[in-house]
């Protein structure tokens, strides 16, 4: 059930839709003619490095698990 992106040539409204399989019968969500066009859509950029999860715990909270690293600094 991919999500596409489509520009309407009645109105020239441009819209997202999301496409159920066998279902080819997409309507502008404005003036909902049946007269639409699907674009190319660009897939969104990986986020940076600088923006990724945490990977080391934080010392001022409870260790995370079982398989937390801290657990095995003490041995």
């Amino acid at each position: 059930m991919p999500l596409y992106e489509y520009a309407c040539q009645k109105c020239d409204h441009e819209f997202e839709a999301l496409v159920f399989p066998g279902d080819d019968a997409v309507a502008c969500p404005q003036c909902e003619a049946r007269r639409v066009v699907r674009r190319l859509s660009v897939p969104a950029r990986p986020q940076s490095e600088a923006a990724a999860a945490p990977t080391g715990c934080d010392p001022s909270l409870p260790p995370c698990g079982p398989a937390c690293r801290r657990f095995n600094d003490r041995n």
